[in-house]
């Protein structure tokens, strides 16, 4: 039926939606000016980054630092090149890592954290003053820094499973 046609109301309502429809739209653009009286950013949230309890980052660049710093106290030789490429080569940085397939797992005491370390070695050489769990980052470093300080003189002469 040409337009010309068809009911008034038909070409009224439609008249109606396309104008609700284009309205709408512009609204939505409009929205941000309403109650504006000047051109400012948007205020800005300050994020918090997660850190440890003695304040160093809460990831691997902290951990690693974090570690270092009791290392130097307890005078453990290492250095932060030697501890990284450690870590990336034992669990790429996965703190939770664990080993369930090698020797030490089949014999019942799996490697676990970041620097793979067995339960006795990480009770033989735990630091004083770090946590007792294997698998807290700070610990795990620095107790596997000390068992290599004690057998190859530095975390940064491992280059290789230890």
């Amino acid at each position: 039926m040409p337009a010309a046609a068809q009911p008034r109301r038909t070409r009224n309502n439609r008249l109606v939606r396309t104008l609700a429809v284009l309205g709408t739209g512009a609204a939505v653009l409009a929205l941000p000016l309403v109650g504006a009286t000047s051109a400012a950013a948007a205020p800005t949230t300050a994020t918090t980054v997660s850190t440890t309890p003695a304040g160093y980052p809460n990831n691997l660049d902290g951990w690693i630092r974090e570690s270092l710093a009791i290392m130097a106290e307890k005078k453990i030789p290492g250095t932060y090149n030697g501890i990284y490429r450690n870590v990336m080569r034992e669990s790429s940085g996965n703190p939770n890592a664990i080993n369930l397939w090698d020797s030490n797992a089949v014999k019942g005491t799996p490697s676990k954290g970041l620097l793979q370390v067995i339960d006795p070695t990480f009770a033989t050489y735990h630091v004083v003053g770090t946590s007792f769990d294997p698998y807290d980052p700070v610990a795990n470093i620095t107790a596997a820094c000390n068992y290599a300080a004690a057998r190859y003189g530095s975390i940064d002469n491992v280059f290789g499973a230890y």
